[in-house]
């Protein structure tokens, strides 16, 4: 039987000290396996130390068989081979636009729809959220000002704002592109995350009740903005 083909994006992580995050603990059950195979993707940061580091500390060693793929010191000779052995995928967060170019002339893109389509589950938050839609908003080509990207992979449908709640610029930018013409998608809050199956969401979780998930659209001339269900993780 295929397995589904599975993306989970998520707004962003807050911190959890001395404990695991509630959401990668979904992530990992997700896989139905006891230690799954975790691959990093840094490439946003561009391969950074700290945050590869930071990646790698999400998720205990004792709960996961980790890797990462470096593609400004690229050591993984096979990408291909590298990334369809994993069973979640994750990709950081940091400049979406630099990452995406990077990604595309190392065919990147392409084996990540393979990975998809052959049941790796894709995650990430921040720029490993945006990424798997169409188009969304970005601070990509100015820290200070945020811009709308319109070149995501275009697995899902539509576009994406994550750090709803943790930015000031990201909701009245989202909902202005949107009454403009931008295409109707979803907004996710800190802390929580959409489960999509192919390009159907199965549920809306989160990891603390103030965080939520958004339809977002425009309907009638009017841009509209629905908190969708959420299901608490413990």
């Amino acid at each position: 039987m295929a397995k589904p083909r599975r993306i989970i994006p998520f707004g962003g992580l807050r911190p959890t000290p001395g404990r695991t995050h509630p959401l990668v603990d979904y992530l990992l059950d997700l896989t139905g396996k006891q230690r799954p195979r975790v691959a990093f993707i840094p490439t946003a940061m561009g391969d950074a130390a700290d945050a590869l580091l930071g990646m790698y500390n999400r998720i205990p060693a004792s709960r996961a068989e980790r890797t990462h793929l470096a593609l400004f010191n690229r050591t993984v000779v096979d990408i291909r081979a590298c990334l369809l052995a994993q069973d979640i995928i994750w990709v950081g967060g940091g400049n979406t636009a630099n990452m995406l170019a990077v990604w595309r002339v190392h065919g990147v893109d392409r084996i990540l729809r393979e990975a998809w389509e052959a049941g790796v589950i894709l995650t990430g938050g921040s720029a490993g959220s945006l990424c798997w839609f169409e188009c969304g908003t970005t601070d990509s080509f100015n820290l200070f000002q945020l811009a709308p990207l319109h070149d995501g992979l275009g697995f899902l449908p539509g576009s994406h704002c994550p750090h709803y709640d943790g930015e000031a610029q990201r909701r009245p930018l989202y909902q202005r592109l949107i009454a403009e013409g931008f295409p109707a998608g979803y907004a996710l809050d800190d802390d929580a995350a959409l489960h999509f199956e192919g390009t159907r969401i199965m549920e809306a979780v989160a990891a603390r009740p103030e965080a939520g998930a958004y339809r977002v659209e425009r309907v009638g001339g009017q841009v509209t903005e629905a908190r969708l269900p959420i299901r608490l993780l413990a």
